[in-house]
């Protein structure tokens, strides 16, 4: 499984979708749905509504595994 290979605080690249050719670091990897949320790749916006802390967050989203590669 591909699930084991990859940890937390590796440097992965992205082989395919939108974001086919960018690296960074794994945050967090979800061995059971195969699931890995990389920083600074797949981002999407969280609308928020508070006391004073109201607007849009930008952050990034969880993607399939099989999608990524170790390494540089």
């Amino acid at each position: 499984m591909a699930a084991n290979s990859i940890k937390k605080n590796d440097i992965v690249r992205v082989i395919s979708g939108d974001c086919r050719g960018m690296t960074g670091k794994v945050l967090s990897v979800s061995p059971k749905s195969g699931l890995i949320v990389v920083e600074g790749v797949n981002k999407g916006v969280k609308h928020v509504k508070g006391q004073g802390n109201s607007g849009r967050v930008e952050r990034e989203l969880p993607f399939h595994i099989s999608n990524v590669t170790k390494g540089k």
